[in-house]
């Protein structure tokens, strides 16, 4: 193997894209949408820095940002149909048995008050309460790479039960108000339902306090790690009677050599090293299935922990669940990336539809380098994605 196979430089970057546009012809539908809609992604995965309807057409070489413009609002398009295009695509390039789901939310903040869903709430992008808008989004994660599979768009509930303003920005009808977690359970659900392979959900406090999240995963029989606060409230039934507890005390218990040194993946910096501890919990469980809370804690600061509710099959060892908590960050890393190189908060449209078809394009900008990326591995490894069924990029 050259330099040049594992180095990237023989990945045939036009040829793979072509079949990427081609494969999304069908979504477009007439010629001139799909035209536009290839310009659109040339104009992501291209070096100008803002994604604007006019940046973008002056990259495309038009004179005006209309037909851009057109693309995300007037024109007649399935943005539901290219997502599920994204989360197929991405599924081939990254798909094996061991990969995770893992959603989490994140701010595009707004200085109008027009566009759908923009509200004074908390931005985890601002860190503080924000004139925003908030996505909620579902990511993969597999050996190979991760890539955004779906998206849903917060809408609070003022706006949800404002009829001059759902109108105005074209909130379709049978959208109703749903809290994140809601969002959450219908992303998950469907990605489960399209049969993608999965060995864990993941998720923060947000979701991981939702009790029908974990309901709905467990009877489904599908494995996760989900944060919890420290003062999340457990409830056990013993011989004694009830007892109320939470996660902070159950750890506050544990004798010091219940802590065991594991990493939770690769940091910019090697190893993310922490100490880790499980506590068994003693709810009703399938056979073969275990629960467990599973507590990380700071090596270089005892006081800082974290808590996750498990539920997983049973001799999971303590080593994989800190390896699988771990992955959490991987959805972060999709944002990253998207935001700074894609344009994900670039998007000017003020509409429903709008909003979604921009956020669909740069997923399915983003699918394809993370499809590159994960040929590249593939390349560098000197074996070939056994899940794909994409042929290998020929030097």
């Amino acid at each position: 193997m050259s330099v040049a196979d594992w180095s990237g430089s023989l990945l045939e970057w036009e040829r793979e894209l072509g079949l990427w546009k081609l494969r999304l012809g069908p979504v477009f539908g007439r010629r001139e949408l799909r035209e536009t809609g290839s310009a659109f992604l040339d104009g992501l995965l291209s070096g100008i820095e803002r994604k604007t309807g006019w940046m973008m057409a002056e990259q495309a070489g038009l004179s005006r940002p209309w037909r851009m413009q057109a693309l995300l609002g007037r024109s007649r398009w399935d943005a539901e149909a290219l997502r599920d295009e994204v989360r197929a695509y991405a599924l081939e390039a990254l798909g094996c048995p061991d990969g995770v789901l893992v959603v989490d939310e994140t701010g595009f903040v707004k200085k109008g008050r027009h566009s759908v869903g923009v509200a004074r709430q908390y931005s985890g992008t601002a860190g503080r309460v924000e004139n925003s808008q908030v996505g909620v989004f579902l990511a993969y994660a597999g050996r190979l790479g991760q890539a955004l599979i779906d998206r849903r768009l917060y809408l609070p509930r003022a706006w949800a039960e404002d009829g001059a303003r759902r109108a105005k920005t074209q909130v379709p009808d049978e959208i109703v108000f749903a809290t994140k977690p809601a969002l959450a359970r219908a992303m998950i659900a469907a990605a489960l339902d399209a049969d993608l392979p999965c060995a864990f959900v993941l998720a923060d406090a947000v979701y991981g306090s939702d009790t029908r999240l974990r309901r709905m995963l467990e009877e489904r029989g599908q494995s996760y790690v989900l944060a919890v606060r420290s003062n999340h409230t457990l409830r056990f039934v013993t011989p004694a009677g009830l007892i109320e507890t939470d996660p902070a005390t159950m750890a506050d218990d544990l004798a010091d050599g219940a802590w065991a040194a594991h990493a939770a993946g690769e940091g910019s910096k090697g190893p993310r090293l922490y100490d880790w501890a499980r506590i068994a919990l003693g709810w009703p469980c399938d056979e073969g299935r275990e629960r467990w809370l599973l507590i990380r804690r700071s090596r270089k600061d005892p006081n800082k922990r974290a808590y996750s509710l498990v539920f997983c099959p049973q001799d999971t060892t303590l080593a994989e669940l800190a390896g699988v908590a771990g992955l959490r960050w991987t959805i972060e890393e999709c944002f990253q990336r998207a935001k700074d190189d894609l344009g994900l908060d670039h998007c000017e449209a003020r509409s429903w539809h709008g909003w979604h078809r921009h956020i669909s394009l740069v997923m399915a900008a983003a699918a394809f380098l993370a499809k590159l990326a994960a040929e590249l591995r593939n390349a560098a490894s000197g074996k070939e994605n056994e899940t794909s069924p994409n042929p290998p990029i020929a030097a």
